[in-house]
């Protein structure tokens, strides 16, 4: 599962700062607009503990974590969805993402430019929100002129008509189309739009050194302004970030955690944040030759499951042979764990839990 989150903000609020502290893949990092006109792309590493603990008690060749790609454009201005600054440019490369990183800048510092002057975060949330449904606004209406005569002799496209009726007034409004209340029949005929604004979204509140564990009144502003989104919002430092990746011996960077009262980086919460946002679970496959997870949506049946290995695996599904990961570290190993009875064999209609350790049989 190729999983992509996009990162958005106006320039100069430390997206790429943060994209540099997430991915080895170095963004241009810069005090002016426009320094990123290229997307960077980024595959992070998803910290999960007990892909850890597994490798431990089985010791693999080699041990594979989840991964997210991260695609970080320019700061969007306003009229970014009218070209902009490139900004229709910089919005087609975030189309096919499955979630939107939003940066807003959450401190003062007269040596960085702010693009309007001042800092004001909803104000500065809001630009982006807007440029981002004017974006989706322009691409319904481009179907409605498309599906309106069709709609007048085809029933089909009379549906589909009034959901993009519903979908384009809703963005008249000035919502997002991830508050509209659409079906999940609704949202897969609108699917292949690749709305900018229906896709969930986590907000990153960059704030000063002093700022982040407390926050501070830029903060709760932000906060204010999305309480009714149902969103989440993290505290992030880019700048702490940026020089935690640069240490690399464990202890020194813990140390310097310590000197922030932070027991570990930031960027590890916004990765197992934007993993959440993407209503993910894991589950393993271990042996000795490979302990490795796999990302899966939350009500994922076993050869859905097995598909994400391969697409032959689900087509053959046979059975899955499941151990929960708790009974696995309990019990040490695989062979216990069939002694203990504590080894299930599952069919198609078993819904994969969060942490299963699963084996499958198919037939190719």
């Amino acid at each position: 599962m190729a999983l992509q989150c996009g990162i958005v903000g106006l320039p100069n609020v430390g997206k790429s700062t943060l994209f540099n502290s997430l991915s080895s893949a170095k963004a241009q990092a810069a005090n002016f607009p426009f320094c990123t006109i290229e997307p960077n792309i980024g595959v992070i590493t998803v910290p999960d503990p007990r892909l850890q603990v597994l490798a431990e008690l089985i010791n693999p060749e080699r041990v594979v974590p989840n991964t997210i790609e991260i695609v970080d454009i320019a700061g969007l201005v306003k009229g970014a969805s009218k070209g902009e600054g490139l900004g229709n440019q910089f919005l087609g490369n975030i189309r096919d993402t499955d979630a939107i990183i939003h940066v807003v800048r959450c401190f003062d510092d007269p040596n960085v430019v702010h693009v309007d002057g001042n800092v004001d975060p909803v104000r500065d949330k809001e630009v982006i929100d807007i440029e981002l449904q004017f974006k989706d606004l322009d691409s319904v209406e481009k179907r409605i002129q498309k599906t309106e005569k069709l709609a007048k002799t085809d029933k089909t496209a009379a549906k589909f008509l009034e959901i993009l009726n519903s979908v384009r007034n809703h963005l008249l409004q000035g919502k997002n189309v991830r508050s509209l209340e659409l079906t999940p029949e609704e949202k897969l005929e609108i699917h292949d739009l690749h709305l900018l604004t229906i896709k969930p979204v986590l907000y990153i509140a960059n704030v000063d050194e002093e700022a982040v564990v407390s926050g501070n009144e830029l903060v709760e502003k932000l906060k204010l302004s999305i309480a009714d989104e149902n969103a989440e919002i993290l505290m992030v430092s880019a700048k702490i970030e940026s020089e935690i990746s640069e240490i690399a011996d464990n202890d020194e960077r813990a140390g310097y955690l310590a000197m922030y009262d932070l027991t570990e980086p930031g960027v590890n919460k916004l990765i197992r944040s934007a993993y959440s946002l993407l209503k993910l679970n894991t589950y393993f496959t271990a042996g000795v030759k490979e302990v490795r997870a796999w990302p899966i949506g939350t009500n994922f049946k076993a050869p859905q499951a097995a598909g994400v290995i391969h697409t032959d695996f689900e087509k053959g599904f046979i059975r899955a042979e499941v151990i929960a990961f708790n009974d696995f570290v309990s019990l040490k190993s695989e062979t216990a764990c069939k002694e203990a009875g504590k080894m299930r064999v599952e069919g198609k209609d078993y819904i994969v839990a969060d942490g299963d350790v699963m084996h499958f049989r198919f037939n190719v």
